[in-house]
């Protein structure tokens, strides 16, 4: 069935969820008017539609491939990815300067979304590119910025991180990239990176690698590790592109799934690179890249979800099986109980999800400007969360849309199963989910918990204005908040991290959890007696009372997971 790119979700959601409105109205944001949103959503969808969507099949039946050297990609990629540089979506978000629209974050959020619905594999591309201008635009030299950013910001250019080897894994430090300083101001990279999306193929006419290496006497781990762009073609000072530089595409990964998305393994070779940022201080430049991408990263699962959600759902409206259980039912598998209630998960998952990415993209907004400390906090505490559970939405609803088709979900042809298949990685990319919880109970509880119970106070406070119109909805979340709270209290007052790991990834779908019933909650308060406060009824009677056993084994605490010795899981 064709995709249908969700612009009016997102409409409803700056109007009433997020309050995109508070952003708009900064002087820095003057451009983003309600004509201009309307304007990018719409437009953005049309291309989402007419032109990325149809090309997402080709990318899965005909993977990128590596010939003589050179990476070809599938088939109508080529015209679906100018479609995308044309028309200014590399870059909505970027600064003005350079040829960026200067957009709100929520913006580009809402478009990467829409985006990965279409061709997941596609917009893998254009997505580096952003988390690349944005380390850039933050930390390269005024030069460097001039070289590249407009050719990034146009699309002419494409951007990739350069982070894993295949020694070290998540362990970044344990990289063995060697970068020796040459005299007039260079650098010779050399090493091998693994795992590269997007390291190589033939729609731009430049590739540019941010490659994390140590300089010769760097002290071990992280802190001596700097950061490098190492361009695949030198360019020259008119930024035409010049002579090959010393990188080359060893292979192609063979993967389940994102077939259409060249992963490379990348040989650096006497490569010239420049340093970005200051010397040993390539990890922070490399996590304002990472934090772009994990919130990115969110979206695409989301956007997946929704492509899922939009195949089963058509399917269910047109299979006829059985006896229909509804007097004056459809006669179609959607009449049925287990249908009916897959097909209200996957949707009202995909809402809760959809929102808690569009708060954090707010919250950056907002960080950038008027909201100050206070929106960075929120933002910081959403990233791991909106990384983490928009992936795992994005899993267990293409997995529950292989469910609704049955036998025929099982079954290739009817496409059901690519969703599944491609969406798979972004729980693992960009920092595996374990490391986002662990991030959520250690780093993001620094502040003893002060930027959780900020949320949570927005959360109880919303529940009790809300018990005047709907009581029977505003109550359950407001205790949901309640329990969240407590076990905040709990994991703060943990000084042994161990303790606060070993249910951390419970703890962040626990807390997701709670949100989502926050987020359907307002919704229905903005559309009481529709469709909107159905499905907030089916979340928050259905779905939030999970919390509650998430957040018990969150503060379980670490004994009785370590008495389980190695040779207990082995026998």
């Amino acid at each position: 069935m064709a995709y249908r790119a969700p612009v009016d979700e997102f409409r409803f959601m700056f109007d009433h969820v997020v309050d995109l409105a508070a952003v708009t109205a900064e002087a820095r944001f003057a451009e983003a008017t309600p004509d201009t949103v309307e304007a990018v959503l719409t437009e953005a969808g049309r291309v989402c539609d007419e032109v990325l969507a149809p090309t997402r099949r080709d990318g899965d039946l005909s993977a990128a491939r590596l010939e003589n050297g050179v990476v070809r990609t599938s088939p109508g990629f080529d015209g679906a990815y100018r479609a995308i540089a044309e028309g200014g979506w590399v870059a909505v978000s970027a600064g003005e300067a350079q040829g960026g629209m200067g957009l709100p974050a929520a913006l580009t959020t809402a478009i990467n979304d829409m985006m990965s619905g279409a061709n997941l594999a596609l917009q893998l591309c254009p997505l580096l590119t952003q988390g690349q201008i944005e380390a850039l635009e933050h930390h390269a030299s005024a030069e460097m910025q001039a070289l590249y950013l407009p050719k990034l910001i146009s699309g002419e250019w494409t951007g990739t991180m350069n982070l894993t080897e295949a020694q070290a894994g998540s362990d970044v430090g344990a990289l063995r990239s060697r970068a020796e300083p040459e005299d007039d101001g260079s650098y010779r990279i050399s090493g091998q990176k693994i795992y590269i999306s997007w390291g190589d193929h033939d729609l731009a006419e430049n590739v540019c690698h941010l490659v994390l290496a140590r300089l010769p006497g760097a002290e071990a781990g992280t802190r001596g590790i700097s950061l490098f762009m190492v361009p695949k073609y030198l360019p020259k000072e008119d930024g035409s592109v010049g002579a090959a530089n010393g990188v080359r595409t060893v292979s192609l990964e063979h993967k389940m799934g994102l077939h259409g998305s060249p992963t490379a393994v990348l040989s650096f070779e006497d490569a010239k690179g420049w340093l970005v940022g200051p010397e040993h201080g390539g990890m922070k430049a490399m996590f304002t890249m990472m934090n772009n991408a994990r919130l990115g990263v969110g979206a695409q699962g989301i956007g997946v979800a929704e492509g899922a959600y939009q195949h089963a759902l058509a399917y269910a409206m047109d299979r006829t099986q059985g006896r229909s259980p509804v007097e004056n039912g459809t006669g179609s598998i959607v009449d049925h109980a287990d249908v009916r209630r897959m097909l209200a998960t996957m949707k009202a998952e995909i809402f809760a999800a959809r929102a808690i990415a569009m708060a954090c993209a707010v919250a950056i907004d907002r960080g950038r400007g008027a909201g100050g400390a206070e929106a960075q906090a929120r933002a910081a505490l959403l990233t791991p969360i909106a990384k983490a559970f928009g992936t795992e939405t994005g899993i267990a609803v293409s997995d529950l849309g292989i469910q609704v088709h049955g036998g025929m979900g099982f079954v290739e042809e009817t496409g059901a199963a690519q969703f599944l298949r491609d969406v798979r990685v972004t729980s693992i990319y960009e920092g595996t989910n374990g490391i986002q919880a662990m991030d959520l109970v250690a780093r993001k509880m620094a502040d003893g918990g002060e930027a959780a119970f900020a949320l949570l106070d927005e959360v109880e406070a919303f529940a009790e204005t809300a018990r005047e119109h709907l009581p029977d909805l505003a109550a359950p979340v407001w205790e949901a908040a309640e329990t969240l709270r407590e076990t905040v209290e709990w994991l703060v007052g943990q000084g042994d991290l161990n303790a606060r790991f070993a249910g951390s990834m419970p703890f962040l779908k626990g807390f997701a959890r709670v949100l989502g019933g926050y987020y359907h909650l307002r919704a229905a308060v903005a559309e009481s007696g529709g469709a909107r406060e159905r499905l907030a009824r089916f979340y928050i009677m259905r779905l939030l009372p999970e919390h509650a056993g998430l957040l018990a084994h969150a503060r379980a605490g670490a004994e009785d997971l370590y008495a389980l010795t190695p040779d207990d899981l082995a026998a």
